[in-house]
C-alpha cells in the first residue's frame, strides 16, 4: 500500500508541474502561446480559459471535494493532453514530450489513487 502511495504522488507531482507551467505559460507568455494555438490548429480564444480549467482541475484533484468532480478533472485532464499530443504529432513539430509526459503522470495519478483510496 506504501508503494501505491508513492507512485500516486509521484505521479499527481509529475502531472501538476506540467500544469503548472502550462498555466504560467498561457498567463504570462500569452502571445507565444497563442501561436502554438495557431500552429496547432486551435483557436487562439481558448488560452485563457483552457488556464482557468487547468487551475479548477489541479484544485478538484487536491481539494478531493467529491468523487465525482475528481473524475471529471481527471477527464478534462485526459482529453486535454490527448489533444495535445496529437495535435503536435499531426504537425511533426516534435514538442510532444511534455503532453505524453503528462499523460504518464495522469495514468499513474489516477490509477494509484484509485487503489490508495478505494
Amino acid at each position: 500500500m506504501k508503494t501505491i502511495k508513492i507512485l500516486y504522488w509521484i505521479g499527481t507531482a509529475l502531472l501538476t508541474a506540467i500544469m503548472l507551467f502550462s498555466i504560467q505559460m498561457y498567463l504570462l507568455n500569452t502571445e507565444a502561446i497563442e501561436g502554438a494555438f495557431t500552429t496547432l490548429g486551435y483557436p487562439t480564444y481558448l488560452v485563457y480559459p483552457l488556464a482557468f480549467a487547468k487551475i479548477l482541475g489541479l484544485i478538484a484533484i487536491f481539494g478531493n471535494f467529491n468523487r465525482s468532480l475528481k473524475e471529471w478533472a481527471y477527464a478534462g485532464f485526459f482529453f486535454d493532453i490527448s489533444l495535445a499530443f496529437f495535435a503536435h504529432i499531426a504537425v511533426n513539430d516534435g514538442q510532444y514530450l511534455f503532453a505524453l509526459l503528462a499523460f504518464i503522470g495522469l495514468i499513474i495519478s489516477y490509477f494509484a489513487g484509485k487503489k490508495a483510496r478505494p
